[in-house]
């Protein structure tokens, strides 16, 4: 009678901590990833920050509007959305807020809403009960290279019932981290060829500078003149954007300019921008004064993200993006120069953060991100067998960018990253360009990536010997960090001249570039080594390499009806 009184009292334990439900695996890894080691099993007292991602009610919907408004042939062309039309599509059902609140509830967990649209909501669990909930084993996870630990899942459930209502929960198996690009110093002038104008050769000497790239690219010197007009720049991982140092390069490279020009700052997540000069970022100062220095008179926007994180891992990734889209009018142009490997992120969260690009797209902003440094090894150099791509490079919703080398004719850097996404299709813009590209690659590193996916990067710009002023000292740097910001000042430069004429900004470019391929310098030479190989040629056409090639402002003047 006592034996039966214990297993009555057992199994009423077991049922009280999670009560019976038919779980169904919902997201699985299949092995630790690269460049992690397992340390030991997390504590059950460990507190859990997590994530949950309702399922949108409409994103195709979403998708299709997107294209709609960016396609040049479409009589919506410019025609971008209003927030809350954007809301509509990304909103949850009903039925599914109520069935995972309820879940929640029944669990005593209070989770709280993190995105405009509600489709993100947020709650902290112990290891404990973050098992219990989704039937999963958590375990401390130490990263190689940092030695940073991180507590994760190889699989976990969800009950059935709501499988149609949850997306995902992150960071359950996602083994990622927001990285800078992190230019390098250069240690070369850029290569000049010897049949080129004098001015271009005089302006491109030694190093690339605004007046360079002017002379290069046909940008024009003449100030922007509408105040709506705005260019935003992301600042990540304590990278301080220094308000001296944009002056001293000012003086130095823009004297045509007053040196007293500067840049608006927002912080979110505890942001901030110390003015020390030891603190001066080599990113942050060099996306500024390659977007306040090139775009000129266009009102620049400096967005410090702190780690006061509501996204998670992601570091702010989608903290900034929901930030952008809660506003009445978001800026016309984002440029982002960070981002890691797309196999460290769970496709699940590739796809929910590629969508939010998507939903800024949709309401008119031009999102550009530097492609990475790696080549074919992903967004660092790094040792591999297959080729790594990079994320967010791979979301089709924007505008990748690599580097060039060179002047007259540019040639591709060695160290921009390109080739192939393996979660994203390629999309319809593309698909011709994809073709004729692989037509011409043929059995060239053949198995080493996914033929069928989306290439990039879409453009490119000069990367090397790109001359910044840090901590009072002007310094050259290396790196695809430095051709997204001056691809986002011609835009820029674009989307002011559209407003003066009472036309609508760019918005997402893809499907105008593809469209108008012959607007840019097409690059024709180099590669992007990687993975033991010698990773993909430039060709003429579209590479994933340079892209479409490099801005020609005149052409793309026209080609936006200007």
């Amino acid at each position: 009678m006592v034996a039966t009184r214990l297993f009555f009292a057992s199994l009423l334990a077991i049922v009280s901590a999670k009560p019976f439900e038919n779980f169904v695996v919902h997201e699985q890894r299949d092995a630790v990833p690269s460049g992690f080691k397992v340390k030991a099993p997390a504590s059950r007292e460990t507190m859990l920050n997590l994530r949950l991602a309702l399922t949108e009610s409409n994103s195709a919907g979403l998708i299709k509007a997107l294209y709609d408004v960016s396609t040049p042939s479409s009589k919506n062309y410019g025609q971008h959305l209003a927030k809350e039309d954007v809301e509509e599509f990304v909103a949850p059902k009903q039925e599914s807020v109520e069935a995972v609140t309820a879940w929640l509830k029944e669990n005593n967990i209070s989770a709280k809403t993190l995105s405009p649209a509600g489709d993100w909501l947020g709650f902290s669990v112990s290891v404990e009960d973050a098992s219990k909930l989704f039937d999963a084993d958590f375990s401390v996870y130490t990263h190689e290279g940092s030695g940073k630990d991180i507590v994760r899942t190889l699989s976990y459930s969800i009950p059935a019932s709501l499988k149609e209502h949850i997306d995902f929960v992150h960071p359950m198996t996602t083994f990622s981290a927001v990285n800078g690009i992190k230019p390098k110093v250069s240690a070369s002038a850029p290569k000049i060829a010897s049949n080129i104008t004098e001015d271009i050769s005089s302006a491109c000497a030694n190093r690339v500078t605004p007046t360079c790239l002017r002379s290069l690219y046909g940008i024009p010197k003449k100030a922007a003149s509408e105040s709506s007009n705005k260019l935003a720049v992301s600042g990540f991982i304590e990278q301080y954007a220094n308000k001296a140092d944009l002056k001293t390069f000012l003086g130095k490279y823009r004297t045509d300019m007053s040196s007293s020009t500067t840049f608006t700052l927002k912080k979110l997540d505890g942001g901030s921008n110390p003015q020390s000069g030891s603190e001066a970022g080599v990113e942050a100062n060099l996306d500024i004064q390659y977007t306040v220095g090139v775009a000129t008179g266009v009102p620049t926007i400096f967005i410090s993200v702190g780690d006061d994180y509501q996204d998670g891992d992601l570091e702010g990734f989608l903290d900034i993006v929901n930030y952008l889209l809660d506003e009445d009018t978001p800026p016309q142009v984002l440029t982002t120069s960070y981002g890691e490997n797309e196999s460290d992120m769970s496709r699940s969260l590739a796809n929910k953060l590629c969508n939010a690009y998507a939903q800024l797209g949709a309401r008119g902003t031009s999102i550009l991100f530097a492609s990475g440094d790696g080549g074919v090894s992903g967004s660092q150099s790094s040792s591999c067998s297959k080729f790594v791509p990079t994320f967010p490079s791979g979301c089709p919703y924007l505008t990748s960018v690599g580097a060039t080398t060179g002047i007259s004719p540019e040639t591709a850097a060695d160290f921009s990253s390109g080739g192939f996404s393996n979660y994203f299709d390629i999309p319809d813009y593309q698909s011709d360009v994809h073709a004729a590209y692989l037509k011409k690659l043929g059995s060239t590193n053949s198995g080493k990536y996914n033929a069928t996916g989306r290439g990039f990067p879409d453009v490119a710009a000069q990367g090397v010997s790109v001359e910044v002023v840090v901590d009072g000292s002007t310094e050259p740097v290396d790196g695809t960090s430095c051709a997204s910001p001056i691809f986002a000042s011609v835009i820029s430069l674009l989307n002011d001249q559209l407003i003066a004429a009472g036309k609508s900004p760019l918005g997402f470019l893809n499907p105008w570039l593809y469209e108008n391929s012959d607007a840019l310098n097409d690059i024709t030479s180099g590669d992007n080594p990687g993975c033991n190989t010698n990773g993909f040629p430039a060709k003429a056409g579209w590479d994933p390499v340079t892209g479409l090639g490099t801005p020609d402002f005149d052409k793309l003047k026209t080609a936006a009806g200007l």
